[in-house]
């Protein structure tokens, strides 16, 4: 018997359709020779410090840097999970072969494996990897199963930035906490989110210290045409009256005129990255909303995989093209001119070096029905830009004209369409204009040494600061380290340092949003208080610089490739944190307030008048029952993200009366709230008051 693993039940069962296992079992189905299970998502995880030492489950600044001396793993605390493993288990020592079907990415590998493990798998293993979940692609990838040894590279950068993630966050964030923060707050440091904060308050710095100044700059008309004086901009109006009065004593004079022909290439295929950009840019969809939208098209077949970092094809894919076009259907007269003649094999889309596991994402040609509104804007996205791909490059006329008054230089420039090419795609579109991308304009034509009178005018203005990060200019940011590059072609180059994953990217930014560590007005993303003190409090350099962090990021990418040793990795990763506990430790105290999170403490210190506490999230609370989960906010109540085993909640309303947060937050944090008027008692027309009191059963009373 051979066992297949998918990442989760809806895959599980599209497998196992389409491989014959199709009686129904508990936990798996089975058939033709296959039992096909399931997990759902993370089962494993790095174990926690106190599953190694006791002691480590207490936040002292004498116990750090804690570095295990070798990093295991267990089981995630949940019945669903336990259940469900113990089904893999149990199959996987019972058959001949494992076929690991988890998600095609390093993520998905190390789910699996860690499961495998976990499960003390002894037989042989194969991989499924497919870049899309239609059934041609399942049939294929069952036909050419890979070793999964060809995979160990894989597992091994999955492996280390895990091991990573923990050695870096978990001490950090204690070091900090303890060294730096006010009573029960927690100060969260991570290998990729601190960077990415940095960014942030930098940007946020420079945008509080802009002055903004006035200037004024002459312009003048000729000939229907606005031309702007070639000079430094004028720091005052007096300056500017007097060159006014000196334009108007001279005529017009054209030194210049030139006509040059040139081309926009066509847009690039979407890697994850420059989907959520536009996707941001264009309906304002957050970057974990965009992950969440495509993924979903994914598992509906209708896009190829879309955790991807490359924006190419792979060459054997070319032959496929004129296909997935032909079944677009909504697409029809946009795909027809490219369908009348032969797909060309363009470098900037086909090229075997700049693919590894995945290619770029693009539609399957499974027709897109009955999908939600979102899903359907990332769908066109998707489908427009692979349809562009293979448009002519659009030709433009680029013109422009100096001019002089008196002694005062002039210019303008001007471009026109002449064949739209790609651009067809996205008629009536706006959207598509990339940053700082000139607006059509006609110039006439013009003869060199014409002159004649004009009509000069002032133009006053003001300096802008520095735009703050959106998030569409924050991933950017991620993907190159910190450097702002609008070209793509410098843009693939800078990937290997960027920090972060495309997969991971998003849920970083929601992070510091839920840690309160920045903020968002609109579409821009801005630093708190709590953030910017943070980061000013954190001086080792490595931990707050996009270019070294890229290094590490460039790192797991050479271990993804066999080209670096994830000890030697491990190893320095170690010393870092060895050399940061010192550093720290003998810092000067400086203290950080901000939202409450609790560590365990082993006795309760003795009380000392607190500063005023910031807002409590209730989301953000430890369940006070089990102590092992977060709360999660229902439809009706907060309650245990575990409430199927652990069962403790707070409903919003309690004896007709609906509580506010900062009841709830009262009753979590204090045990009790403030005296309330208004409970309606059952059985009892008369109204009360009294305090909601948390019991020792974890009861909710009224006292």
């Amino acid at each position: 018997m051979k066992v297949c693993i998918a990442e989760k039940p809806s895959v599980a069962r599209d497998i196992a359709e389409i491989i014959g296992a199709k009686q129904r079992r508990d936990g798996y189905y089975e058939g033709n020779g296959y039992q096909v299970t399931w997990t759902f998502g993370h089962f494993c995880t790095l174990k926690e410090p106190h599953d190694y030492y006791d002691q480590w489950k207490y936040w002292h600044l004498e116990d750090l840097p804690m570095i295990p001396p070798s990093f295991g793993i267990k089981l995630i605390e949940n019945d669903g999970v336990k259940k469900q493993f113990q089904i893999i288990e149990q199959l996987v020592q019972q058959c001949e072969e494992v076929i690991n079907c988890g998600d095609a990415g390093q993520e998905g590998e190390l789910i699996q494996r860690w499961v495998l493990l976990k499960a003390k798998c002894t037989v042989p293993v194969k991989r499924l990897w497919i870049s899309s979940l239609t059934e041609e692609a399942i049939r294929n990838g069952f036909q050419q199963l890979k070793d999964s040894e060809q995979y160990n590279n894989l597992y091994a950068a999955g492996s280390a930035r895990a091991i990573g993630d923990w050695l870096l966050g978990m001490n950090a964030t204690r070091l900090f906490t303890k060294k730096f923060a006010v009573g029960k707050t927690v100060l969260s440091i991570g290998r990729v989110q601190t960077p990415t904060l940095a960014m942030i308050v930098q940007r946020q710095k420079e945008i509080n210290a802009f002055v903004s100044e006035d200037y004024w700059e002459l312009k003048t008309i000729y000939r229907e045409t606005e031309f702007t004086a070639a000079i430094d901009r004028l720091g005052s109006v007096d300056k500017a009256q007097k060159g006014l009065a000196y334009l108007k004593e001279h005529p017009f004079e054209v030194t210049s005129f030139e006509k040059k022909d040139g081309k926009e290439g066509n847009p690039r295929l979407f890697d994850l990255t420059a989907l959520q950009v536009d996707a941001n840019k264009k309906y304002g969809f957050t970057a974990d909303d965009t992950l969440k939208y495509v993924q979903n098209l994914y598992e509906k077949k209708l896009v190829t995989y879309p955790r991807v970092d490359t924006t190419y094809l792979s060459e054997d894919l070319h032959p496929k093209i004129p296909g997935i076009l032909q079944d677009m259907a909504p697409y029809s007269a946009l795909t027809a001119p490219v369908l009348a003649k032969p797909i060309p094999k363009l470098k900037t889309v086909f090229d075997d070096k700049k693919v590894t596991d995945h290619h770029a994402i693009i539609p399957t040609g499974v027709h897109p029905g009955g999908i939600p509104l979102e899903e359907k804007r990332i769908y066109d996205l998707i489908a427009r830009r692979f349809i562009a791909a293979f448009y002519p490059e659009c030709k433009i006329s680029n013109t422009t004209v100096l001019g002089k008054v008196g002694q005062v230089p002039f210019k303008v420039t001007g471009k026109q369409i002449i064949e739209p090419g790609w651009k067809e795609v996205y008629a009536n579109d706006t959207s598509i204009k990339k940053e700082g991308e000139e607006e059509e304009k006609f110039i006439p034509d013009f003869v060199v040494g014409e002159s004649g009178p004009h009509t000069p005018r002032i133009h006053q203005g003001k300096t802008t600061p520095p735009k703050p990060f959106t998030e569409a200019s924050l991933l950017r940011a991620m993907e190159t380290a910190g450097k702002q590059v609008d070209d793509e072609a410098m843009r693939e180059l800078l990937k290997d340092n960027g920090i972060g994953r495309p997969s991971t990217r998003a849920n970083i930014i929601e992070t510091l949003f839920r840690r309160k560590y920045i903020d968002k007005k609109k579409k821009n993303i801005y630093a708190t208080q709590t953030g910017m003190d943070l980061i000013d409090t954190i001086q080792t350099e490595l931990l707050k610089s996009p270019e070294l962090t890229g290094q590490w990021e460039r790192k797991l990418r050479l271990i993804e490739k066999g080209e670096y040793a994830m000890d030697t990795f491990k190893d320095e990763l170690i010393q870092m944190v060895v050399d940061l506990t010192k550093e720290v430790k003998t810092a000067s105290y400086k203290t950080i307030t901000i939202t409450p999170d609790t560590p365990p403490e082993e006795v309760k210190p003795k009380k000392e008048p607190k500063p005023k506490a910031a807002p409590v999230t209730i989301e953000e609370q430890q369940c006070p029952k089990c102590k092992e989960h977060q709360l999660k906010k229902g439809s009706t109540a907060y309650g245990c993200a575990n409430f199927k085993v652990c069962g403790f909640k707070v409903p919003f309303e309690i004896m007709g009366k609906k509580l506010t947060d900062k009841q709830i937050a009262d009753l979590l944090t204090k045990g009790k709230t403030a005296r309330i008027k208004g409970w309606r008692i059952p059985g009892s027309e008369e109204e009360k008051s009294g305090k909601l009191v948390l019991t020792k059963e974890f009861n909710i009373e009224l006292e």
